[in-house]
């Protein structure tokens, strides 16, 4: 059986935010569009805003830290961006773009962090390459045949939403992407170069449909496989348009 695109996702504000799409046209080397274009600096942040460049993500309010932001769903129509949170139902729509609109939506995600963590300092944007968790700009692919087999081995269904990943497939054997590392993935009018494969952190571990943290991922995937990583990393080599239910292709 072809393997073939199931989902499309983008993720506007790193860590807040998940946005299904039906289509998206990515460049070659540069991230999917609006992916992680904006980012929520901590109060221990060394971003410099007057010369902003890629910094990882210890830098930024993240899921790992504060679980209860991986409810959150997002829709960005036009200039405006707004994130709902599945789990209270509180929303919030704001201009990610208008500095004056900033402090409202800071003080929002604020209430979804631990006191004990660091807290939200300023909303930054990274227009050349957007602040993904790489040091390269890179799209994310995972396979519903690997969250299958790890959700079997979990006892219990597992979402998408826990792995923010840009591009899902179906179609192949579980781990089988664990073998194209080097090669190429065509789908659609693009072309992939897998790099690296995703180590998984425990913003995994949080159920998108509250924020809570029900289920050890990373433990499971190490008894049971021996690593924490499910998905891999690819950099987009020829431009061109990814819509669902495309055809891929392992060159």
């Amino acid at each position: 059986m072809a393997a073939f695109v199931t989902h499309l996702f983008r993720h506007p504000i790193k860590s807040v935010g998940h946005e299904p799409l039906t289509h998206t046209d990515l460049e070659a080397g540069k991230a999917m569009p609006f992916d992680r274009l904006w980012a929520i600096t901590n109060d221990r942040s060394k971003f410099d805003p007057d010369n902003p460049e890629w910094m990882s993500c210890a830098n930024f309010i993240r899921g790992s830290k504060a679980p209860s932001l991986i409810a959150f769903s997002a829709r960005l129509e036009g200039s405006i961006y707004t994130v709902i949170h599945a789990g209270t139902k509180e929303s919030f729509s704001f201009n990610p773009d208008d500095p004056a609109q900033h402090a409202g939506f800071l003080a929002f995600v604020a209430g979804y962090i631990p006191e004990n963590r660091a807290m939200p300092k300023a909303l930054v944007k990274l227009p050349a390459r957007g602040m993904t968790d790489t040091d390269f700009p890179s799209i994310s692919i995972l396979s519903r045949s690997s969250l299958k087999a790890l959700a079997g081995a979990a006892g219990r269904p597992l979402e998408m939403e826990r792995f923010r990943g840009n591009i899902w497939l179906a179609g192949r054997a579980p781990w089988a992407e664990r073998q194209w590392l080097g090669k190429r993935l065509r789908i659609g009018g693009t072309e992939i170069l897998l790099r690296e494969h995703i180590g998984r952190c425990a913003a995994t571990t949080a159920n998108p449909a509250t924020g809570a943290q029900d289920v050890d991922t990373l433990e499971i995937l190490r008894q049971n496989w021996g690593h924490s990583e499910l998905g891999i990393y690819g950099e987009v080599i020829k431009s061109g348009r990814i819509t669902l239910d495309d055809k891929v292709e392992i060159l």
